[in-house]
């Protein structure tokens, strides 16, 4: 299967655009304010696409109708909870980011709970960024080897490759305005592809509905059965979904470098929620794309016995859509596994630079952050290189799993730090620990869903942290 020339020529002009655009902020970032925050100049509106775009990766758009091709539309409970979530975020979290001058999330910690606290908090992060985006590179991977008859290893390195050079060169105003660009298309070629897929498919929404009965639940959308193990229940969806939206986007530098770029808090607020609305509706739209494709392969089959289901869109997207048209929108896919990357590189290589440059010694004046600043976002895309030639399983869950695992002790963190006044270091520490013992055990040795991670490990964390300070204060008495 080989993309047609005309599409293959759409793909490369986007590549080469886009990554163009990303360079020519090269000479508006003069220090690390800039490079990290662009200026603090975005627009909230801005802001909330950078957000969306962010947190949506190539591994959302194909492994999203993955999900409902092989299964239905349960995944939107968890949605809902990512609602829920964000709203926390603006009453518990937000509000602290603007009591000072923070760059990086990690900033707060170091406040509340010293130096120490704030370098183990950043290198949750680190390591938790750095392999769940391995996992999306391999979701970029997939895509432009199935649009490019390439193998996957060469993919990686094109797209990732591109992507470092503008976003090493750019800074956060590069990543901000590309995202906008990205989002934008992206969009666009989702709402084509839902509305192509309904004209190809012969007998329209009626035969939809009809093979989705016939199939048993297609398009169920609500489970309010209570069970640990499933993964996708209207209460794990609320309750697991906010915890895990608290988690990626309120302690999570990658998001929270967006937040922390607002001109004020009155606009991060309206960034954070207006992403929230925008979220609900894509993953809608995916989801839907995803049970189209299973009635269109009723009629005309798309994938082998035993091949992945995440190469059902990008295997539909070349071999079914109109010459052009194919281009454009897997031109859109990929743009917006770039816009995910390279805002993954901006926050790894803001973590790695400012959390810790006391410890390196290193020269904090403008011309020396931003010759730092640029070696690490260098250095991260060669590490999320590496990361993308694994082959890992099924993407979105095993990118939400790898997630879910440390982050419910990072939150846990947070909350501590923000709602109990008599935790200190010793504890938070210790509730860390424990907390990420207690997930990794859970996540060895019981079924328990993924979905469940996050507020077990908040809720561990927080409980021994508070505790633990407790007694040493005592014991210290």
């Amino acid at each position: 299967m080989r993309i047609h020339p005309v599409d293959l020529g759409i793909v490369v002009m986007y590549l080469l655009g886009v990554t163009a655009l990303g360079m020519h902020f090269r000479r508006r970032s003069q220090d690390a304010r800039d490079y990290f925050l662009g200026g603090r100049t975005a627009p909230w509106w801005a802001l909330a696409f950078s957000i969306v775009a962010t947190e949506t990766s190539t591994l959302t758009i194909i492994g999203t109708p993955a999900i409902s091709y092989g299964g239905n539309l349960t995944f939107l409970q968890l949605v809902w909870g990512y609602l829920i979530g964000r709203v926390l975020i603006v009453l518990l979290l937000l509000p602290g980011y603007f009591r000072g001058e923070f760059f990086t999330a990690y900033a707060l910690i170091e406040k509340r709970f010293g130096e120490k606290m704030r370098v183990v908090a950043a290198t949750t992060f680190l390591v938790t960024r750095a392999v769940a985006e391995g996992v999306r590179v391999s979701a970029i991977a997939l895509v432009v080897s199935v649009a490019l008859g390439t193998s996957e290893r060469l993919a990686v390195l094109i797209v990732i490759a591109l992507t470092i050079l503008y976003t090493l060169e750019g800074g956060m105003k590069a990543v901000i305005w590309t995202d906008v660009a990205q989002l934008l298309l992206y969009l666009a070629g989702s709402a084509v592809t839902l509305g192509a897929l309904l004209h190809r498919i012969p007998g329209g929404w009626n035969e939809v509905t009809q093979v989705a009965a016939a199939a048993g639940h297609k398009l169920q959308v609500f489970d309010f059965s209570w069970s640990w193990a499933t993964k996708y229940t209207f209460w794990s969806g609320l309750i697991g979904g906010a915890f895990l939206t608290m988690a990626s986007h309120g302690t999570d530098q990658t998001i929270v470098q967006r937040l922390l770029a607002a001109r004020g808090e009155r606009d991060g607020r309206r960034a954070l929620l207006a992403s929230g609305v925008i979220v609900a509706v894509q993953f809608t739209v995916f989801l839907l794309i995803g049970v189209l494709l299973f009635v269109f392969a009723q009629h005309a089959p798309l994938l082998a016995a035993g091949e992945r289901t995440d190469r059902v869109l990008p295997t539909f997207l070349v071999r079914e859509m109109p010459v052009g048209l194919a281009g454009l929108l897997l031109a859109s896919v990929i743009a917006v596994a770039m816009s995910n990357a390279s805002g993954a590189l901006n926050s790894l290589a803001a973590s790695s630079v400012l959390d810790f440059s006391r410890l390196w010694g290193k020269s904090t004046d403008a011309a020396g952050f931003l010759r730092i600043s640029r070696g690490m976002t260098l250095a991260w895309g060669l590490v999320l290189m590496a990361f993308g030639l694994v082959r890992w399983g099924p993407l979105l869950e095993t990118g939400l799993t790898v997630a879910s695992l440390p982050f419910g002790s990072l939150l846990g963190l947070f909350l501590l730090g923000t709602l109990d006044h008599g935790a200190n270091a010793r504890g938070a520490l210790a509730g860390m620990f424990a907390a990420l013992t207690a997930i990794l055990f859970v996540f060895r040795f019981t079924n328990v869903a993924f979905t469940w991670y996050v507020m077990l490990g908040a809720v561990v964390t927080f409980a021994v942290g508070a505790g633990v300070s407790r007694i040493a204060r005592a014991v210290e008495l």
